[in-house]
């Protein structure tokens, strides 16, 4: 398959929005990561993502939409939700009740009765969205169980020849996957699936609540695998100091770095370099990669759950 390079001008964006309808698979960037987007009602163009990233099908997939208008076409509504609404366009996503009349593909849910819906900030996937004039379904733009792409380079490594195009808008300015808040339990409470580009803080302040800690026996809702987000090479977090033929990778006052996340202990600036960062390290051919340690708290919650993962047994 020839995957083409479309740039992310108004022509590129119709081609981009012509594929899509014809069932193709597009990658195109978020204000979080690349996603690899598909006609979330065509279950035809959905089993292509899967196929395409060697995805897991109990794995449900984010609905990408234009409008809380038309993301109540598709979930069951709550207070909770008009209340984290208020957070859209941005890296938030809701997972919902699925309404009895959605169109959405079966696959597109993984088979769930619930739905991961979100209104991406970036203006290239807001005019995406409205020129195709639908749902996208759109994972990471990524080979499942790897690092996340924030470049278009990044999506050009790793899905050439498995997929249909890559409209090309830059450097993702978040660079860490949405929030996931669980809205399912008839309680009303809402629930903490996977940290993200959003801050708990936050969403708490909007919610005026706590955020209840996930049942993690089951997937409901994306990134929520033991090993994910994976380099080539072994991590070892929270390194005080570095082990012989280990690579470092820093945060804050880290002289021996090989490359830095923040040299100023900014969390905003270590989660946009995050998968950059990993994947600049991958192509160096490093076998193993120790992680200075990153405070858990706001975005180095999120930061501290990537890095996880990506040590996570593999298998």
């Amino acid at each position: 398959m020839h995957t083409l390079r479309l740039s992310a001008d108004i022509d590129g964006i119709t081609r981009a929005a012509t594929l899509l309808r014809d069932g193709a698979l597009v990658a195109f960037p978020t204000e979080t990561v690349y996603g690899l987007g598909a006609d979330a009602t065509s279950g035809t163009a959905v089993a292509n993502v899967y196929a395409a990233k060697g995805r897991p099908a109990f794995n449900p997939l984010i609905v990408h939409v234009a409008s809380i208008t038309e993301a109540k076409r598709y979930a069951l509504w709550s207070d909770a939700a008009d209340r984290l609404a208020t957070l859209w366009p941005g890296p938030l996503t809701l997972v919902l009740p699925q309404a009895a009349a959605s169109p959405l593909a079966s696959l597109t849910t993984a088979g769930l009765n619930s739905v991961a819906l979100r209104i991406p900030a970036h203006p290239v996937a807001r005019a995406l969205l409205a020129t195709f004039g639908g749902p996208l379904a759109a994972p990471s733009a990524n080979l499942s169980g790897r690092i996340s792409p924030t470049t278009a380079a990044h999506v050009t490594d790793g899905l050439t020849g498995r997929i249909n195009a890559i409209l090309d808008g830059g450097a993702c300015t978040v660079g860490l996957e949405s929030t996931i808040i669980g809205l399912t339990d008839p309680d009303g409470s809402a629930t903490l699936l996977r940290p993200g580009g959003l801050p708990q803080n936050m969403i708490e302040d909007v919610l005026d609540a706590a955020l209840k800690t996930p049942d993690q026996t089951n997937i409901t809702a994306p990134g929520q695998l033991a090993s994910h987000y994976a380099p080539n090479a072994s991590l070892r977090l929270n390194a005080a100091e570095v082990d012989p033929g280990e690579t470092l990778l820093g945060f804050g006052q880290a002289p021996n770095a090989t490359l830095n996340l923040s040299p100023s202990a900014n969390l905003s600036e270590a989660a946009a370099n995050l998968f950059d960062h990993l994947h600049q390290l991958d192509a160096t051919g490093a076998a193993r990669i120790a992680v200075s340690p990153i405070p858990e708290h706001g975005l180095g919650q999120a930061i501290n759950d990537r890095l996880r993962r990506a040590a996570a047994p593999r298998g």
